[in-house]
């Protein structure tokens, strides 16, 4: 195993810069998830670490030691792509042991340590089978079991579960949980799936437009976004946003466009009539009589919980409630927010205020 640091990392194509100086610590034996929308630049940062893409500027190091001009069969990572990218001609335990093969190790010692493998990943039955007479599940699995059978001091992973349906997604994605408390490997996982990185990580990068907005554990970055991008970016269904204006005299309150009025604490007096943005999560608000009268768009009960998408001032909310609200859309209703889990923003940096 090992620590992976990356310091002042820049990426151009041409005139065309994709990473703008990113710098993180990810320490050995950590899963950290790097997440963030299509083209943000997270899977070429880990090419950049596996060797796949060369560094613009800045340094890359595993376990202390510079990799910039490492070539990357020499650098002890190991990569799971999104297409498996299996030998279709050769069978699975084939598949896990190749890199075994090219290092010349006996068979009887190929044979071994795959069979170890296979056993921890389910497969001990599928080691004969092509891929083609495997699951998608099985051939993720190959693929995971031909990186780990390599014994690498780091895991990369890009975007590894995006070909699975939603039941496999879940179950790979306990499997991986699993899967790393075993084998405590630094375990880097690129995903524009923000429920993975949570579920799955112990810390969080996310990235936009080439540029890291914040680090941190996934309920920090929940609880906590440093900015309007992560707030609305971390959360499924996303954030819910008002404009308004922060109101400091008689009792400190955010006011919206429309003249929704909530109570605020921690606000400095010199924010008076500052224009900012009012964060709510769908979770976050409380039915029945309350600040926001909103008419009902929409109506998503899925047995455990119920989504109402309404409309409030000319903006949509997304409210989610764990009751069984027998509401039709047309209808009126009354809900306020929870005020201590309210999030407030200005308006022109986005950058977090309460």
């Amino acid at each position: 195993m090992a620590s992976v640091e990356i310091r002042n990392v820049r990426k151009s194509y041409d005139l065309t810069e994709v990473l703008h100086g990113v710098s993180c610590q990810i320490e050995d034996g950590e899963f950290l998830a790097l997440v963030g929308p299509s083209g943000c630049g997270k899977s070429t940062l880990l090419k950049m670490i596996a060797g796949l893409e060369d560094i613009t500027d800045g340094e890359i190091s595993i376990g202390g030691r510079i990799i910039n001009d490492v070539a990357p069969k020499d650098r002890d990572v190991a990569m799971v792509f999104q297409s498996y990218a299996l030998y279709p001609h050769m069978t699975a335990a084939e598949n896990m042991g190749f890199s075994l093969r090219m290092q010349k190790l006996p068979k009887t010692e190929i044979r071994r340590q795959v069979e170890v493998v296979a056993e921890s990943l389910g497969l001990a039955d599928k080691l004969d089978r092509r891929p083609r007479h495997l699951s998608g599940g099985e051939r993720q699995r190959v693929a995971m079991g031909r990186a780990i059978v390599r014994n690498p001091r780091v895991f990369l992973f890009d975007e590894p579960l995006s070909n699975l349906d939603a039941t496999l997604r879940v179950q790979m994605r306990t499997e991986l949980k699993q899967l790393h408390r075993r084998l405590e490997t630094t375990t880097v996982f690129v995903t524009h799936d923000q429920i993975e990185a949570m579920t799955l990580s112990d810390r969080v990068i996310v990235l936009n437009a080439g540029v890291i907005e914040q680090i941190g554990t996934p309920l920090e970055i929940y609880d906590r976004p440093s900015n309007r991008f992560v707030a609305g970016f971390i959360g499924s269904p996303g954030m819910n946003f008002l404009p308004g204006r922060i109101r400091v005299r008689s009792a400190p309150a955010f006011v919206s466009d429309g003249g929704i009025v909530f109570q605020l604490k921690n606000v400095s007096a010199d924010w008076d009539n500052r224009p900012v943005v009012c964060g709510i999560r769908p979770e976050h608000f409380e039915l029945g009589s309350g600040q926001i009268g909103a008419k009902v768009l929409e109506v998503e009960p899925t047995g455990s919980e119920t989504q109402i998408l309404a409309e409030v001032c000319n903006h949509e909310i997304v409210a989610i409630f764990r009751d069984r609200v027998s509401v039709r859309p047309g209808e009126e209703i009354r809900f306020a927010p929870q005020l201590a889990r309210i999030h407030v923003f200005d308006s022109e940096s986005g950058a977090r205020l309460a």
